[in-house]
């Protein structure tokens, strides 16, 4: 059975640029019913004693599975998403992830504004990420449950663009939420780490 993984910070850690509130509701409610239709729809079936990662893989692209599918791929984001925020994150990255981004975007402003354009652009629900693929970095934008995982990337961190991800801070203010996720919340060393 798949298990809620606590939130590496109290729900009210992130305050002001993320609020208890929201985490309430984001990790408390939408993440739980994710977990808790994941375990309903694995019961019994050969998912149910796999990693969560395998499940993701092995459920990807099959239409029989594409429910169970949007379950795992969605706990498994939202938890990547938990551990791509700190408290008293933001800023610059450590040196060598910011020296190689600057390789590659140019510049940390130039990746930056990359980010956000894909954050303001992704249309509907889905999520940002920066991977590594081959040994260059990218920004993906996925939809929906769609993960890294499924294309053999590496994704640093990531940036949930669902709406009740930002909502009640942020209203409909999508440029806001990603500017504050940048200055304040991410988490760089877990990012040059991974």
């Amino acid at each position: 059975m798949f298990a809620m993984t606590p939130l590496p910070y109290d729900m009210s850690a992130l305050e002001p640029y993320m609020s208890a509130r929201t985490l309430e509701f984001h990790y408390g409610r939408h993440y739980k019913t994710y977990v808790d239709t994941l375990n309903k729809l694995a019961k019994g079936t050969r998912f149910e004693n796999m990693s969560l990662p395998d499940v993701v893989r092995e459920s990807y692209g099959h239409e029989e599975y594409q429910t169970l599918f949007n379950n795992a791929g969605q706990v498994w984001n939202h938890e990547f998403f938990w551990q791509s925020m700190k408290l008293a994150g933001g800023g610059l990255p450590p040196e060598s992830l910011q020296t190689e981004i600057e390789r590659q975007f140019g510049s940390f402003e130039a990746f930056r504004e990359e980010f956000k354009k894909a954050a303001l652009s992704q249309f509907g629900s889905g999520w940002i990420w920066l991977v590594r693929k081959d040994g260059k970095l990218r920004i993906l934008k996925t939809a929906n449950a769609d993960t890294p995982l499924t294309a053999g990337l590496q994704p640093l961190f990531t940036l949930d663009v669902w709406e009740h991800a930002y909502y009640l801070d942020f209203q409909n203010r999508r440029a806001d939420y990603a500017d504050n996720f940048f200055e304040h919340l991410i988490d760089w060393q877990r990012a040059a780490m991974r």
